[in-house]
């Protein structure tokens, strides 16, 4: 007999589990949350997303100061240390475990600590950091474990100047040169970071160039303004082997290339977070990723043992997780599914920020979709001069003959905030979809929102100019 019976056990207090557990308790099911840490919010509030971005908004805030004429007038440049800057992160995280506890609480879902194995398909025991074991049945289960930094066996991690993306917010001072091994989206977030920290950076990139998933021209326009930040980009590069000095690391490359720093952050790859979780027991196999395999409704092969959010891979993003958790409960409550992930807007914390939905130029190219291009620069909009922040562009990808928007693609302050608008008008149906939305909505001024209209002015002038160019060719 368990200790403890629901209609649901989340395993994991992240966004998808949180996502998953306030639905289905709004349908009227008993809940309960299992999460080996004492505080709620998993990996994103706790290493990931909160405590990375709260400490990236701090250090644009920095480099802002530093660099406008208005505060050089009243003083010197300022430099903060790393852990100065995480300061202000610890207290984000403080407000968003409140907040999250208090969620838990008002919607009466139970939080069980400790670590959640399957004994069977129904049933599941949790070990405390107190030794104390107890076993909870439930009808269904949803495994929402989150992800950790892949640690290949011959990198020393237990070394003072090694680390990986959970362990570097530990940091107990701001390195002169860091080295940063993979240049995915963490570790072009993290590049500019410790760049605006005024360290030199290395960041060493496994692939031909920068997080091939963007858009070339963005990818393009990331890597100037890394390079502009200082940051030395080396692609096609891997290592060969780590050494650990006393005081700071070489990592030699396959390209016979020695690089020397006092740090070293290993951003190469992340895991599923699925071992030790009795999955044997259930006739469930994660990947070699340790990510587990799930149908459209986020079933895995057992189907009242659900799972979403990084453990399950792509898009791995914390919104994208919290509409998962929200979908997977709606399915086990037999309702409409109102929270379909799809046409996910991808945002990513670099200094400028970047942002897309959709299409890319390279995939259109390849389904051989005609497509136009409009472009608005935001040094060409009244917010962005006041504001100081006139690097970046928005670009809208639209059908050449139906005016239909296939891509948004954002570089620059604020992008993921941006994004979102052009986004909506993705989603609707008919002309309502299309650029004609944008030249006939009268825009807030000054705003970046602004930008939207001029892209698709921009993209309308280029169609008008070639209908006119092919009809004097036909005369």
């Amino acid at each position: 007999m368990a200790d403890f019976s629901y209609d649901l056990v989340v395993i994991g207090s992240g966004p998808a589990g949180e996502g998953a557990a306030i639905n289905a308790v709004k349908q009227g099911l008993r809940v309960a949350v299992v999460d080996e840490k004492l505080m709620p919010g998993g990996n994103c509030t706790h290493l990931g997303t909160i405590p990375s971005k709260a400490l990236r908004h701090s250090v644009r805030r920095m480099m802002q100061y530093n660099n406008m004429p208005l505060f050089r007038s009243i003083g010197e440049p300022r430099w903060f240390s790393f852990p100065e800057m995480m300061k202000a992160a610890d207290d984000v995280i403080t407000k968003q475990v409140e907040g999250r506890t208090k969620g838990y609480a008002r919607n009466r879902v139970q939080i069980h600590n400790g670590h959640a194995s399957f004994i069977n398909e129904n049933e599941i025991s949790v070990a405390g950091q107190d030794g104390k074991i107890i076993s909870i049945a439930s009808k269904f289960f949803l495994i929402a474990t989150g992800s950790s930094p892949y640690r290949p066996e011959d990198i020393d991690f237990t070394h003072s100047c090694v680390f990986d993306s959970d362990s570097i917010l530990k940091l107990d001072s701001s390195p002169r040169n860091i080295i940063i091994y993979g240049a995915g989206v963490i570790g072009c977030e993290y590049a500019s970071i410790f760049s605006g920290l005024d360290s030199r950076v290395d960041l060493i990139n496994t692939r031909e160039w920068l997080m091939n998933f963007l858009d070339d021209e963005i990818s393009d326009a990331l890597s100037y303004h890394l390079r502009d930040l200082n940051v030395m980009v080396r692609h096609n590069e891997e290592y060969e082997r780590l050494t650990t000095h006393e005081t700071g690391v070489t990592l030699e490359l396959k390209s016979g290339k020695r690089i020397h720093a006092e740090a070293l952050l290993w951003c190469n790859g992340r895991s599923g977070n699925t071992k030790s979780l009795g999955l044997s027991n259930i006739g469930i196999e994660a990947d070699e990723r340790g990510q587990l395999a799930v149908n459209e409704d986020y079933q895995t092969a057992v189907a009242n043992i659900y799972a979403v959010g990084d453990v399950i891979g792509w898009p791995s993003l914390a919104g994208a997780a919290y509409d998962q958790g929200r979908a997977a409960a709606s399915h086990m409550c037999n309702m409409a599914d109102q929270y379909r992930v799809k046409d996910v807007a991808t945002g990513i914390w670099t200094i400028p920020e970047i942002s897309f939905v959709g299409k890319n130029e390279s995939e259109l190219t390849e389904q051989k979709i005609p497509y136009e291009i409009g472009r608005a620069y935001f040094k060409d909009t009244a917010r962005a001069q006041i504001s100081g922040e006139e690097v970046g562009i928005l670009k809208i990808l639209f059908h050449q003959d139906t005016l239909e928007i296939l891509g948004i693609h954002c570089f620059g302050a604020e992008a993921a905030e941006i994004i979102h608008i052009g986004q909506a008008i993705m989603n609707q149906k008919g002309e309502a979809n299309t650029i004609k939305y944008f030249l006939s909505t009268t825009f807030n001024y000054p705003t970046m929102a602004e930008a939207y209209r001029i892209a698709s002015m921009n993209g309308m002038n280029r169609i008008s100019r070639e209908h006119r160019h092919f009809e004097e060719k036909q005369r």
